[in-house]
C-alpha cells in the first residue's frame, strides 16, 4: 500500500508537491569506537623493542685466600690500550718495560685504532704460525683512566666487535709508568735487570 502525505489545504500555488529537504547526517559513533578497539587491539599484541646490549663475561669473586697464581700470556700476542681525558688515546704492545711497538698515541675510528687491531692481529698470527704454536688470537687490554668518559669506552669496545678480538679485558689498574704517560709525560723504556 503507498502512502501519500498532502498537505491539508492544497495552497492555491498551482498544485506542485515540493519534497521537504533533509540534512544529511552520518552517525560516527561506531567509527569512533571500532577506531579505539583496533588501537587497543594493535597496542596489545604488538611486541616493543627490545633493549641491545652487549654480553660481557665478568670474573667471580673469589677470596683472597683462594686467589690461584697469574696466568702467564705471551706478551709478543698482548696489546695494551689506556683511555685518557680529552678523547686521548695511548697503545703499546708487549710490555711498558721493553714495548714491542709504542707507546704511541692514536686516534678513535677507522684510520685510528682499527687499522693498527687489524695490522697487530696479522702479526699475532704470522707469530704463532712461526713458532709453531696454536693459532691464537691477539689479547688487548683496555685500562679506562679516571678521567675517561664513558663514550670512549664504548668507542672502543665497539672496534673490538668490529675488527672481530675475541679476547680482550677491561682492566683498571695501572702502573706508575702508565699513570705518567697518560698525564703526558714522557717515560723513558727501561731495560729489565738481567
Amino acid at each position: 500500500m503507498a502512502e501519500l502525505n498532502t498537505d491539508g489545504g492544497g495552497g492555491g500555488k498551482g498544485g506542485k508537491v515540493r519534497s521537504k529537504k533533509q540534512n544529511a547526517k552520518v552517525d560516527l559513533t561506531a567509527m569512533v569506537d571500532l577506531a579505539f578497539l583496533l588501537i587497543t587491539f594493535f597496542m596489545l599484541t604488538t611486541t616493543l623493542s627490545k633493549p641491545q646490549s652487549m654480553d660481557l663475561a665478568l670474573p667471580d669473586k673469589t677470596p683472597p685466600d683462594q686467589i690461584e697464581k697469574p696466568v702467564k700470556v705471551d706478551e709478543n700476542r698482548t696489546l695494551t690500550v689506556m683511555l685518557g681525558s680529552n678523547n686521548k688515546m695511548i697503545y703499546y704492545m708487549g710490555l711498558l718495560e721493553k714495548p714491542i711497538a709504542g707507546p704511541k698515541d692514536i686516534s678513535y675510528g677507522k684510520e685510528g685504532i682499527r687499522q693498527e687491531l687489524l695490522k697487530r692481529k696479522k702479526s699475532v698470527l704470522e707469530y704463532s704460525t712461526a713458532k709453531g704454536l696454536p693459532k691464537n688470537g691477539i689479547i688487548v687490554i683496555i685500562k679506562p683512566g679516571k678521567k675517561s668518559n664513558y663514550r670512549n669506552l664504548v668507542d672502543i669496545l665497539d672496534e673490538m666487535a668490529i675488527v672481530g678480538v675475541e679476547t680482550y679485558a677491561i682492566v683498571n689498574e695501572f702502573s706508575p709508568e702508565e699513570t705518567k704517560l697518560l698525564d703526558g709525560n714522557k717515560v723513558e723504556p727501561t731495560t729489565a735487570a738481567p
